[in-house]
């Protein structure tokens, strides 16, 4: 397998477990099933088994590299887990296969792992001159090579302007068109200098590296990311069963507002709102955990950079008592921690903003965050 690549810090982590707790020690004693839909290299999985000596893991990758990574990893925990090589939008299938219809906690740690960012020869990073892959799965697919060099202008900018939200996406369409005209594009520091020729100079000197946005949009197209996140989230709250949680760790604005958009759909009733009661099928069936999504504290961005545009929101399913919304879903309050992690006292202690694990970001318009991300996240 090769020594371990990529600084591997999971993001939140503290906070992920404190969440995921209460679902996967049940007061029954039974042992539980806990799934982490983007296993990478394993740091928050790892920490799971740990604290949970009864809890089983489904662990999902489509890179077969962190999933070697993975197995070593948590080879002291080899009769809890089940690995499998396979897209998160495919847990349908992998439950059936595993024989288990029911899940009690689930981890969505989205975007690109630090293994696939820090080894130069996967093509994610703009700051390392490498071959235009971008696969996740480097097994099956077309490459961001195939994509710069036989894409349409008009397709090029689509997804430049849709999944990197860049407003320079026609000009950079433009100069990609224009040298694959004379050369194949095959560089990502060839790509990176196009971007940054195609960005007027003073629009260059805010936002970061300029060629941040062109990168996160051909990864997404490459690895079909909202696709599967689309049909991945949903299945997974699916297969939640009555008291299990959901945490989903998002880096840009667009995984994060179909994560806030499916997490409202089932946290409100569906029936008509001047009946005294819910009709039976209609009620809620989530209850959100924070209002808004959470945001990294300083301390965690300090210790970890990567985090710095994490966006955390998690959701518990609720059980519905005969059409009746139960007290649990009645009510209108969040569930507010206790405690919060890497702070000096508990939640509501007049702690300033970003000085413990997580902040709080009450809710604001879907497009928070500027579709931008920290290259990489730490899984």
């Amino acid at each position: 397998m090769g020594e371990l690549r990529g600084t591997h810090v999971p993001v939140l982590l503290e906070r992920c477990l404190e969440l995921l707790a209460p679902a996967l020690d049940r007061t029954d004693g039974r042992p539980t099933v806990h799934l982490d839909a983007t296993l990478g290299l394993a740091g928050h999985a790892g920490a799971v088994l740990a604290a949970h000596p009864r809890t089983i893991l489904i662990g999902l990758d489509r890179d077969t590299e962190a999933l070697a990574h993975a197995r070593a990893r948590l080879d002291r925990y080899a009769d809890r887990v089940h690995l499998v090589h396979a897209v998160y939008d495919e847990l349908p299938e992998v439950l059936a296969r595993l024989g288990h219809d029911r899940l009690d906690g689930v981890l969505f740690d989205l975007g690109v792992s630090s293994l696939q960012l820090d080894a130069p020869d996967r093509g994610f990073a703009y700051a390392q001159d490498a071959p235009l892959d971008m696969r996740m799965d480097q097994s099956t697919g077309a490459t961001a090579e195939e994509v710069v060099n036989s894409y349409s202008h008009g397709e090029l900018a689509r997804v430049l302007r849709v999944y990197g939200e860049e407003r320079f996406a026609g000009r950079i369409a433009s100069a990609i068109v224009r040298e694959r005209e004379r050369h194949r594009l095959v560089s990502t520091a060839r790509l990176a200098e196009l971007v940054r020729e195609s960005i007027p100079a003073p629009a260059r000197r805010t936002g970061g590296h300029p060629a941040k946005r062109t990168f996160q949009a051909l990864r997404i197209e490459v690895n079909r990311e909202l696709a599967a996140l689309e049909t991945a989230l949903p299945a997974a709250l699916d297969a939640l069963s009555e008291g299990g949680r959901t945490v989903v760790l998002s880096y840009h604005s667009l995984e994060d507002r179909i994560t806030k958009q499916v997490f409202a759909g089932r946290a409100r009733s569906t029936g008509p709102v001047d009946l005294p009661v819910e009709l039976p099928g209609t009620g809620p069936t989530l209850r959100l955990l924070s209002r808004g999504a959470e945001l990294p504290g300083e301390a965690e961005v300090q210790v970890n950079p990567r985090a710095a545009s994490v966006r955390l929101r998690a959701a518990e399913r609720i059980e519905r008592d005969g059409g009746r919304s139960t007290t649990a879903t009645r009510r209108a309050d969040r569930e507010r921690p206790g405690r919060v992690t890497g702070g000096t006292g508990p939640a509501g202690a007049g702690a300033p903003a970003g000085s413990d694990g997580v902040r709080r970001e009450m809710s604001r318009p879907a497009t928070d965050g500027g579709g931008t991300t920290v290259q990489g996240e730490g899984r």
